[in-house]
């Protein structure tokens, strides 16, 4: 058996050695979402909608760059790839027509990634269904086949795209994610997991529009694991397993009423119709439509909008448009150039009217209620069935990530067919406030997961006030969310495959300043909430190559990654007692905070994370780490026993794990812990143990690194039966960009939102 080959033990994961393996991970990449050639960020208009000629070899990234790349992320500690891939990187020409060059490119970067020791699992990543309705994921031809326009959707708002926006640069932040309420993604959504019940008139090929995009999308990702398995050295030594879909949408399966906004959509920004509205604009009409904003307490009603496509339908018009361009039949019953709801009864074109505004929230045969509940346990789990399939037919030992939703409750299949030895909880967790506003708030929150699940009667008290109840609050999510998995889906690994947060806060003013207090505060805040609620891994969003402070992951105006190349990296090894770092280089080191400046607070104002420390520099010294310190931290990576908790205080630079072990540590395999040099230099590390013998090592990294340092910093540690603990200690570092950010909480700052919380609970 391979040294790298995981096995799931209940809920954790093995390593031949029988040791508790923790998965501390990255995204790789988000350079992946985008062709690369023609090179197509999403700020590009040229050659925008010729979506059959493009090609995604080179990525996630080059081969001559590949070792760069994972070198790094290795020294940064990660042991765990979730490898993005987009049904468009395999079948962007048409329906069967897979791009083996893109699936060598990846079996060519897989191998590379072995000899860096990762465990890898694949991603068939997807944001709002495709590029071209304004996210990642399927082919343009999918758009076609759906009976959609593409071209039309920015006149209709079926769709709002950046590469059709009239200034791509302001192009609101965050607004894509809108999409999901939005028309076309309505539209594709339901046809893809409940098209046979919902919409029967929609046949293509003989076989309803459901069988025929799932068939479509399985089999494209079936023929990239066939290639991964045909190599024989990739499967079980360093893929470890298949995720089922990036983040579902469940369309407007379970919609309670047409309209209106339904309760739970919690996300409203620009423009916000309801679903009727959108296919009436879809339709040509002028319609007049609500408009939100995202305020600090989220979502509000800011006014509206005449969204007014001046007769322009979102829909194919049969007099241009050919079917016979991709080779598909589609049924007579299915008209083109009218809207596939009214085709079956739900309004009616020639009065405008809502005919059947329940129409999705009961079983058309049935008559069961629909929900968000009935579609995880229903619709999902049919589709699941049929891609597990498609993937155990290759390799029957894969691990399976099973990712329902984010924030909805798992599907009900402890003690089923389902629930197997080898399936994975895969979970996302943002915080929401922070993702949509770009700022950093450390003195309140809200418990969104409480909000959601009705703990509270008023949700005034699901506010959280204070720095350390904000930490709290997204551990304790964290951790309410790994106990559903196990209480519906039964006892078996939780991670969490994305969760992170963006670096361009506060109007970017980090690029200029150099100053990443804020980010390196709320990275380590997610982060602790990881630690503390007990998963077992999870995989950073994002790392993007390309990555620029202008454009940032050059998709939607998103600025996730952890790396750009406009950014000092993090040094390999620590300076000595009291060292001051020279002007910033790429090799330069971070000052030691000392006793003076941990005195200084954080006022209102210096949270934009402007610092008066850098007014000597010029631009091109203002680089900072990208809040490096925050998430190059210490981890287990391989335990005897069991993990029952870990965690780093980023501000003591305190690394602790506790373990129950039931036996002897063999002198040959030892625990072992991933220790960053940057906070742990070996000569001023002090370590405790409850018992047996422990040594610092550096060990380098297999593969070829091509002239980037890869060396990790490993505490290796041998103990005997019974609990045991560990501490390390390191030495304290400023964060954010080797410069004071302040430690102490502005305390009338802090009086005032405990002052807001009181009012507002009483409300």
């Amino acid at each position: 058996m391979s040294p790298l080959r995981l096995r799931i033990d209940g809920a954790t994961f093995r390593d031949p050695q029988n040791r508790e393996v923790t998965l501390h991970g990255i995204n790789i990449a988000g350079d992946t979402k985008l062709p690369a050639k023609p090179d197509q960020p999403s700020h590009s208009k040229e050659g925008f909608f010729d979506g059959d000629h493009v090609s995604f070899v080179n990525r996630p990234f080059s081969i001559e760059d590949a070792h760069t790349h994972f070198a790094r992320l290795k020294r940064w500690g990660y042991n765990t790839i979730r490898y993005i891939f987009t049904w468009e990187c395999i079948e962007h020409e048409g329906p069967g027509k897979y791009d083996e060059e893109f699936c060598q490119h990846t079996v060519r970067l897989l191998r590379i990634a072995k000899g860096y020791g990762f465990y890898v699992f694949m991603d068939p990543h997807q944001d709002v269904w495709s590029r071209f309705t304004g996210g990642s994921g399927a082919p343009m031809w999918t758009v076609y086949a759906c009976g959609l326009d593409p071209q039309k959707f920015h006149d209709t708002q079926a769709a709002l795209v950046q590469n059709t926006w009239p200034e791509p640069s302001e192009f609101p932040k965050m607004i894509w994610a809108t999409n999901y309420t939005r028309l076309a993604c309505q539209v594709i959504f339901t046809m893809f997991f409940a098209g046979k019940d919902f919409l029967p008139k929609c046949i293509i090929d003989g076989v309803n529009i459901e069988d025929w995009l799932q068939d479509h999308f399985v089999g494209a990702c079936r023929h990239l694991a066939q290639r991964i398995n045909e190599a024989g050295d990739l499967h079980g030594d360093v893929v470890i397993g298949y995720e089922t879909v990036n983040e579902p949408n469940k369309g407007l399966i379970g919609h309670p009423d047409l309209g209106e906004i339904p309760k739970e959509q919690n996300l409203k920004k620009g423009t916000t119709p309801t679903a009727f509205q959108a296919m009436l604009s879809g339709s040509g009409r002028a319609i007049e439509v609500p408009t939100w904003e995202f305020g600090g307490m989220g979502p509000y009603k800011s006014g509206t909008e005449l969204v007014d496509p001046r007769g322009m339908t979102a829909w194919l018009d049969p007099d241009t448009w050919d079917d016979t361009k991709y080779g598909w039949k589609r049924s007579p019953d299915w008209e083109l150039g009218s809207d596939i709801f009214a085709q079956h009864g739900i309004w009616d074109p020639t009065s405008d009217t809502l005919l059947k505004p329940n129409y999705f929230a009961k079983h058309p045969s049935t008559g069961e209620e629909v929900d968000p509940e009935y579609f995880i346990n229903n619709y999902f789990i049919d589709y699941y069935r049929k891609y597990r399939h498609a993937i155990r037919s290759l390799w029957p030992e894969a691990m399976m990530f099973f990712q329902p939703s984010p924030f909805d409750i798992p599907p009900r299949i402890k003690g089923t067919d389902i629930d197997e030895n080898n399936l994975v909880f895969a979970s996302h967790f943002y915080d929401g406030i922070t993702l949509i506003t770009k700022k950093w708030n450390r003195y309140w929150n809200v418990d969104v997961l409480g909000v959601l699940r009705g703990r509270y009667s008023n949700p005034a008290f699901a506010l959280k006030v204070g720095e350390q109840a904000v930490r709290n609050c997204f551990r304790d999510q964290l951790s309410e969310i790994r106990k559903e998995g196990y209480e519906y889906m039964g006892s078996h690994p939780c991670i969490y495959t994305e969760i992170g947060i963006p670096y361009d806060m506060n109007d970017k003013q980090s690029y200029t300043t150099g100053d990443y207090f804020s980010q390196s505060l709320a990275i380590d805040a997610n982060h602790f909430a990881v630690e503390g609620s007990k998963a077992q891994g999870y995989t950073w969003w994002v790392y993007t190559a390309s990555n620029s402070h202008y454009w940032g992951d050059n998709w939607n105006g998103e600025d996730l990654s952890i790396y750009c190349s406009e950014d000092r990296q993090l040094p390999t090894s620590a300076p000595a007692p009291g060292e001051l770092s020279p002007a910033p280089s790429a090799s330069s080191l971070t000052p030691r905070v000392s006793p003076d400046n941990l005195k200084k607070t954080l006022s209102v104002e210096s949270m934009s994370a402007s610092r008066s420390s850098f007014s000597g520099r010029t631009p091109a010294e203002k680089a900072g780490f990208r809040a490096a310190e925050a998430f190059v931290r210490p981890y287990p990576i391989a335990l005897h026993g069991k993990l029952d908790s870990y965690g780093f205080d980023l501000k003591q630079s305190l690394f602790t794990v506790s373990l129950t072990s039931t036996s002897q540590v063999p002198n040959e395999a030892p625990s072992e812990m991933f220790l960053p040099a940057f906070h742990f230099p070996a000569q001023q590390t002090h370590v405790e143990v409850s018992s047996g013998k422990w040594e610092i090592r550096t060990l380098e990294v297999e593969g070829e690194t091509k002239g980037e340092d890869a060396a990790v910093q490993v505490l290796r540690w041998w103990y005997g039966a019974g609990e045991q603990k560990i501490s390390v200690r390191g030495v304290k570092r400023q964060r954010g960009a080797g410069i004071d950010g302040g430690e102490a909480e502005d305390e009338g700052y802090l009086k005032q939102y405990i002052e807001m919380g009181k009012q507002c609970a009483v409300m």
